[in-house]
């Protein structure tokens, strides 16, 4: 008999496999980053067709094989509907995805990147801020939460609030981090230091990125 195990996590991306079923990558509260398939997840009338779409958050029903995980059921907390309304939001959501699939890593505790991904995508549906600035927060913290950030620029001529707001960021607990608002000087200072980092640390190309660049 299979064992079950139960996961809280959400689904960074899923891919076709055969006719019918989904290779999906979950980044887990317990267990850091797996993959998983979900057999006949393409079937329109499977349970698991809309629960293993990329943002889908909540509790997964896994059984453990001995090479791979498999999917079997699904509860889900959060389909993240309203995002998928927004074409653009859609593109920062699966950019900041894909750099939460770079990052994290099996059997790691990847919690706060969990968390951070999902606090970041409610951001993108909350008219209260605006995507750059989510895009700016969540590069900066993303690094931070891996233990990266190197500090405020020494060679940056930075308006004081800018100061003020990476310091927030860096310090600040996941759950407060999107709960500020920036003049438009602030904003383009944050997005600078944002961009200088993730080339210097991150150094790659992202494919959703160059998406997202030709919509702006």
């Amino acid at each position: 008999m299979q064992e079950h195990i139960f996961l809280t996590g959400m689904i960074l991306k899923q891919l076709p496999i055969g006719e019918y079923d989904k290779h999906i990558t979950l980044l887990t509260r317990e267990r850091g980053k797996i993959t998983a398939f979900a057999k006949g997840a393409r079937r329109p009338v499977s349970k698991l067709a809309a629960a293993t779409n990329p943002f889908v958050f909540g509790k997964f029903k896994i059984y453990q094989g001995k090479t791979s995980y498999t999917v079997s059921d699904v509860e889900v907390v959060n389909y993240f509907e309203d995002l998928r309304m927004d074409y653009i939001g859609v593109c920062y959501g699966m950019y900041f995805a894909e750099v939460c699939d770079y990052y994290t890593r099996e059997n790691n505790d990847e919690s706060e990147v969990l968390k951070l991904l999902y606090q970041s995508l409610r951001a993108l549906v909350s008219d209260s801020i605006p995507n750059p600035l989510v895009r700016a927060v969540f590069e900066c913290k993303v690094i931070a939460v891996n233990g990266e950030f190197p500090g405020i620029p020494s060679d940056m001529e930075l308006n004081p609030s800018t100061r003020y707001a990476l310091e927030y960021i860096v310090g600040s607990s996941i759950e407060k981090l999107f709960t500020f608002a920036v003049t438009e000087e602030v904003l383009l200072q944050l997005q600078e230091v944002a961009a200088r980092y993730m080339k210097r640390i991150v150094g790659r190309d992202f494919k959703s990125l160059e998406v997202l660049k030709s919509l702006q």
